[in-house]
Order: structure tokens, then sequence, then C-alpha cells
């Protein structure tokens, strides 16, 4: 019997492993990148929104494309990413948005892996709440590396940031499996 519970979890857990690779070798470069693009180039709304429709057209392949949505799912999707590219653009930061983002992604990735697993037959119990628990351990790993690395340095709001991102993105992915088993059971008459 194999490890993975299909090839499309063994997918997600591979893509998994590419974001962290990409978080944490990037850690110790971090704020050269941003020194060297200029934080006003960062905070531009135009690169922002340019920066958003990108990760729109990296997300909805990954986890949507063998999904049929309705008009209720993509309704509240909108409102849910609404909200979220809000959020994104109050805070202060390019590197504090990273961590939305970033978070975001190692948390749905994680999530939608515990998803497959459980429906292709593996026990998995609680899987947002497993899959929140270890975004939130990954994300207090990445500070830890940064707290050797010389010119970094480990910052519990930094961790609250990835933790609130993995949150955020777990709720509202349950969010939108309400609806759909709402919409399903609607559909059905029951």
């Amino acid at each position: 019997m194999s490890f993975f519970s299909s090839k499309r979890e063994r997918r997600l857990w591979f893509a998994l492993v590419i974001v962290l690779v990409a978080i944490y070798a990037t850690l110790g470069q971090a704020p050269a990148i941003v020194a060297t693009l200029g934080e006003n180039i960062l905070n531009s709304v135009g690169n922002n929104l340019v920066f958003a429709i990108i990760v729109i057209l990296v997300v909805v392949p990954v986890f949507f494309i063998d999904k049929r949505l309705g008009r209720a799912e993509v309704a509240v999707g909108v409102g849910i990413l609404t909200v979220y590219l809000l959020a994104w653009l109050r805070l202060g930061s390019w590197e504090e948005r990273t961590h939305l983002f970033e978070y975001a992604l190692v948390a749905a990735l994680i999530h939608e892996a515990l998803l497959e697993r459980r429906d292709n037959g593996r026990r998995v119990p609680v899987p947002a709440l497993l899959a929140l628990v270890i975004s939130i351990l990954l994300g207090w790993l990445d500070e830890g590396i940064q707290s050797l690395l010389p010119n970094r340095v480990f910052e519990l709001i930094d961790v609250a940031f990835n933790s609130i991102a993995a949150t955020m993105i777990i709720g509202a992915r349950w969010v939108l499996a309400q609806l759909r088993t709402w919409a399903e059971s609607r559909r059905s008459g029951a």
C-alpha cells in the first residue's frame, strides 16, 4: 500500500514541499529583495492588484480545477477574496503581506491534501484543525530558521501573521465546504 492515497494527494504534498523550500530558501534574502525593488514600487496599488491576479491564477486552478462551482459558491468565494485583498492592502509592509500569502497557501495545500487523503478512505481526524496545527508549526519553524540567520530575527508578530493567514484560509475553505453541502442538499430536495 502506498503512503499516499492518490496521485492528487502526492501532487499536493509535493507542491507544499516546493512552497516551503521557496519560503525557507528566501528567508535570508527578503530584506535585500525589498530594498532592491524599493518599498514604493512594492506598495503601489497597481502592483498589488497585478500580484493579486497572479495569486488568483495560481490558487484557483490548484484547488478548484476538478470542481464545478455553483453561483452561491462563486459569490461567497469572491466575498472571501475581497476581504482577503482588503486585509492584504491594509498591512503596513511588503514583508507582512508576504506572510499573509505564504501561510495561506501553505495551510490551503495542507488542508486540501488532508481532505483528499480522508476522501480516499484514510483516517484523518478533523482535517481543518490538523491542517491549522501543522501550518502554525511550520510558521514557528520559519521564525526559528530566521533566528539563526545573521540579518533576521525571531518575531512573535510574524508567527501571529502566519497563524492568522492559516486560520483565515482554512476558515474560508470550511465556509465554502458548508455552502457546497447546503447547496447539494437543496438540489437533491432533502
